[in-house]
């Protein structure tokens, strides 16, 4: 796990010189697949784009690093203010030649079984959307995460450094995917200490994606827990956890990161300060090697990847030192969860 904060550095430090135009150029010069041809990547971004410090980005990272290896051509769409227009941004970038189109979100998953069978030549991936039934077409992979997992560690690093006893949680849109990040850190924290006490609560309820992009709205709902007694807050909110690091920042308590090491790419020693850890999910792996696949020739379509900690597609960020004093208890659960002694639940009973 500490690899993977580290590795995830790298990959997200080319965020920072990216720009909607398409990155990279030419022909790939690979063997076998579409890389013996001229590569281009469509990449449509989720609710708030490109910017967001946590997921988007991460998908930015691992399409920008297999670009540039590869020598493909980029192009990265964002949704309009309401992200109406998911739809359409599938349908530009397959009717512009872009192959493989990879939309990133679960917002995602109507629009893109309505459009990929319209495209049969295109090959289209959906992160956080399974598509194992085949339902949303044959040219349509799922790339899926174990978030639970993940999140069952983030709940056991908040029981060892709560000092009260008292935690809290803040979702982006109550939905199922977002759930699984609850379920998961509840189970974690109360596997520590099954009295502990975990707030929880959404921004925006479900159907309503705004809760992914609203940082005053963010600082709102964790200021509510940190004034009612609770010491960390982890949120699994997208654009909107910038919220929740100003409002730890301001009562002097702590917060836990989702997606991407929150630490590095925050940019903001104050709040840098309070980011006790992120429950890392490798967005930029999952893409990354998606499009190494595609090039190769080596995708299959109508099938689900999982990325869970077995596979390193997820875990805990180290930066900042913050949990190394119980790095041990961490890597113990950890390993009860890889070897099934541990099964994380998925949804809130």
């Amino acid at each position: 796990m500490r690899a993977a904060a580290v590795l995830l550095a790298g990959s997200m430090a080319l965020a920072a010189c990216a720009s909607d135009e398409p990155a990279g150029g030419g022909s790939g010069e690979g063997g076998g697949g579409a890389a013996a041809e001229e590569l281009r990547i469509g990449l449509a971004y989720d609710e708030g784009g490109r910017g967001d410090q946590s997921f988007n980005d991460s998908a930015y990272a691992g399409a920008a690093a297999a670009a540039d290896a590869l020598g493909a051509d980029l192009q990265e769409l964002s949704p309009n203010e309401d992200a109406s227009n998911r739809a359409e941004l599938l349908t530009q970038l397959a009717e512009q030649g872009f192959n493989p189109v990879i939309a990133v979100g679960f917002a995602y998953d109507d629009v893109i079984a309505e459009v990929a069978p319209q495209f049969p030549d295109t090959t289209f991936a959906q992160v956080d959307g399974s598509n194992s039934d085949g339902a949303k077409g044959d040219n349509v992979t799922g790339l899926v995460f174990a978030e639970e997992q993940g999140s069952f560690l983030a709940g056991v690093a908040a029981a060892l450094k709560s000092e009260s006893a008292h935690i809290g949680f803040v979702g982006g849109v109550e939905s199922p995917l977002i759930e699984k990040f609850e379920a998961g850190y509840v189970a974690g924290a109360q596997a520590v200490n099954p009295q502990i006490r975990v707030d929880r609560q959404y921004i925006s309820p479900a159907g309503d994606f705004s809760g992914f992009s609203d940082p005053a709205r963010g600082q709102i709902v964790a200021q509510g827990m940190y004034d009612a007694g609770a010491d960390i807050v982890y949120h699994a909110a997208g654009g909107s956890g910038l919220g929740v690091f100003q409002a730890a920042a301001g009562s002097g308590n702590r917060a836990i990161g989702v997606d991407s090491d929150q630490y590095l790419t925050v940019g903001d020693p104050a709040l840098q300060a309070v980011i006790m850890t992120s429950m890392l999910k490798r967005v930029d792996n999952a893409v990354e090697q998606f499009i190494n696949d595609y090039s190769e020739g080596n995708v299959q379509g109508a099938e689900d990847v999982l990325n869970d900690l077995s596979t390193e597609g997820i875990g805990l960020a180290t930066s900042g030192g913050f949990i190394d004093d119980i790095q041990d208890d961490i890597d113990q659960y950890a390993q009860q969860i890889t070897d099934g002694t541990i099964t994380v639940p998925t949804t809130i009973e």
